[in-house]
């Protein structure tokens, strides 16, 4: 069989990896947990089932949950990691929020990866010596967390008839996670993107939990911007024939949505870099052996239908689905007398981060939930030519961020 059967024609960014659209010098990732690049046809679902290695997965049963709209989980498991320990007083936690795709897998056991893993450890800048930190798997994710491919009460994936979850609820599941680890208040609760949406609304839904936030590249509300981009990610997923109306996972290999997925990722991925580096890194270079005047590619659609393959092995199509919905509906003001009303009320010490050249996340609105917070000072910048992404890839500048409010004695007892 031929390296084409093997893959759809769609997808054809896979290895071997070629130096145009690889080589740079660039991290790539917003995982943990990679799955490796070989020739293969890609799964119905990249998902983290039961019987799959667990790597340094933990797994907590927080029970059956009432949903923010409505609906009902009959039972619920979380994957989560931790590193340091929690010290007698219980002071010391600091909870981990992972940007979309991401997952529990912050950094290793023995630190040589994960996707804040130069971030995370023993003397970085969240120190395993000093803190006790987790990082779950979001409620809704496909990294051993119960989402749309985890079995439902008939032993069935949930596929279509996983209820719609929001933000609050991710929060909810995290809340009794903590009450299970035995902790009562959270030293700092950080996270970035996504991640940083679930930073607010626990800091909105806990307070009395909420010791200190760090919010990066990330909002108290969805813009109508960022509501437009995960409603054609959406659209592109539910539209794929192989879709399914979200019932693909009995499908054999190469038979399930990565089309819908890959383009999916495509959008967002194009979100989350920048100019700058696309033309410094790519311009309008052919990629190797193709011609973009006869059928072929340019040096940049080939990276992006590379990122596509990637997150088609290690990504669910319903997980995506749902995950991006509740950005949508993210607002932490929702219910409570508006967004204004709600962050001016946070008072607990805030670290909040921008990067220059994002365009996911703009610095000027960054800025005005820094202004708005009443426990931050101004927003601290993140200089990047990698855009939105900067928080994942200027490992130096975050780490100096991170450590100058962690190491502040005014904020933090040492």
């Amino acid at each position: 069989m031929t390296n084409q059967n093997l893959h759809p024609a769609y997808l054809v960014g896979y290895p071997p990896l070629t130096p145009v659209t690889d080589a740079a010098p660039v991290g790539d990732y917003d995982t943990g947990y990679h799955p490796p690049l070989v020739h293969k046809p890609i799964p119905a679902t990249g998902a983290w089932l039961p019987g799959d290695p667990p790597g340094e997965r933990q797994f907590a049963h927080v029970g059956p949950m009432s949903l923010e709209l409505g609906g009902f989980l009959p039972a619920i498991t979380l994957a989560y990691e931790t590193w340091g320990e929690l010290n007698d007083e219980g002071t010391n936690a600091v909870l981990l929020c992972h940007a979309l795709t991401g997952d529990s897998h912050a950094t290793s056991k023995d630190g040589t990866d994960g996707w804040w893993h130069n971030i995370v450890g023993p003397g970085k800048a969240i120190d395993t010596d000093r803190w006790y930190v987790v990082c779950p798997n979001a409620l809704g994710g496909c990294q051993g967390s119960t989402g749309p491919a985890s079995a439902a009460p008939d032993g069935k994936p949930w596929g279509s008839r996983w209820p719609e979850i929001t933000i609050r609820d991710m929060c909810d599941a995290e809340k009794r996670l903590a009450d299970t680890l035995g902790i009562t208040r959270w030293a700092l609760i950080a996270g970035a993107s996504f991640g940083g949406n679930r930073v607010m609304e626990w800091a909105a839904s806990y307070p009395e939990m909420t010791g200190a936030i760090a919010v990066l590249v990330s909002a108290a509300a969805t813009t109508a911007e960022q509501i437009a981009y995960a409603k054609t990610q959406i659209q592109a997923i539910a539209l794929d024939p192989a879709f399914n109306g979200g019932d693909y996972y009995s499908q054999p290999d190469g038979c399930g949505p990565h089309r819908g997925l890959g383009l999916a990722r495509e959008l967002a991925h194009i979100t989350y870099r920048c100019p700058t580096e696309l033309d410094q890194r790519f311009g309008r270079t052919p990629q190797q052996g193709e011609d973009p005047l006869a059928g072929g590619r340019y040096a940049v659609s080939s990276y992006l239908d590379h990122h596509a393959y990637k997150l088609a092995l290690r990504f669910d199509a319903n997980s995506y689905i749902a995950i991006s919905q509740s950005m949508i509906t993210h607002d932490v003001g929702r219910g409570r007398g508006g967004t204004d009303v709600v962050v001016a009320a946070l008072t607990m010490p805030a670290l909040v981060v921008t990067v220059d050249t994002d365009r996911l996340f703009y610095p000027r609105d960054v800025e005005a939930l820094a202004d708005q917070l009443p426990g931050s000072g101004p927003a601290v910048y993140v200089k990047s030519d990698y855009g939105h992404d900067g928080f994942l890839i200027e490992n130096d500048q975050v780490t100096k961020i991170l450590r100058d409010f962690l190491d502040d004695p005014s904020l933090f007892t040492q």
